[in-house]
């Protein structure tokens, strides 16, 4: 349970086996109880020996001013995108060579955009050579917001953008820049988000130690 990376549905199973084996460990719990008591039984567990410093102000400062793009409100970009759709029975391989062999074509000559989006795109856009129109922060799905307002470059951008539907050939044709958000307006905001990786990190940091625990000799002879 790291903060850069989800747990996988394994991993999970194996930090709650060991929560379990803790808390009946501790008498909070047997190893035959229901799962509404063995999940008060481990938030008792966790609320008992798993603890998480709140952030300060000064913390939550410091991440407002090291993560300026993230609290800008107005921003709006024109874009235009060529959809390549990955489906269950897409071949992958096979569809990001020819979307990067369209990305390339089109990196030669933008003035094809529209062209390749009616012929290629599986978005409805491309009927309209992929316009999306105005996009605002929030409009869209997290890879793909990245990838317009995590760069400043305006044309063809020079990679494929891979989101959840697939891989996109991207054109940004305009930016209207925004306004920063104060501080004071977030600080709640970043307050919740950084608790919640430290909570993460704490979590982690209990289940190694648990795992160290279970895997030493002397506590298993």
């Amino acid at each position: 349970m790291s903060s850069g990376t989800a747990p996988t549905t394994a991993r999970l199973a194996a930090i709650r086996d060991l929560l379990r084996h803790r808390a009946v460990k501790l008498g909070l719990c047997d190893l035959t109880a229901p799962e509404a008591d063995l999940d008060a039984a481990l938030e008792a567990l966790l609320e008992r020996e798993v603890s998480v410093p709140q952030p300060t102000v000064g913390e939550c400062e410091r991440w407002y001013n090291t993560h300026p793009e993230e609290f800008v409100a107005g921003e709006i970009v024109l874009a235009r995108h060529i959809l390549f759709a990955v489906t269950a029975r897409t071949p992958v391989d096979a569809l990001r060579r020819t979307a990067e062999a369209a990305l390339l074509e089109i990196g030669r000559d933008p003035a094809l955009f529209e062209a390749r989006a009616r012929e290629l795109s599986n978005c409805p856009s491309g009927a309209h050579g992929g316009v999306l129109g105005q996009l605002t922060r929030g409009d869209m799905v997290p890879e793909f917001e990245r990838a317009l307002f995590g760069t400043r470059a305006l044309g063809v951008l020079p990679t494929l953008v891979n989101t959840r539907f697939g891989f996109h050939i991207v054109a940004v044709d305009r930016r209207v820049a925004g306004h920063r958000v104060p501080f004071e307006a977030v600080h709640g905001e970043i307050r919740a988000r950084l608790s919640r990786l430290a909570w993460q990190r704490a979590l982690a940091q209990y289940a190694q130690l648990l795992t160290r625990d279970s895997e030493s000799p002397l506590l298993n002879s």
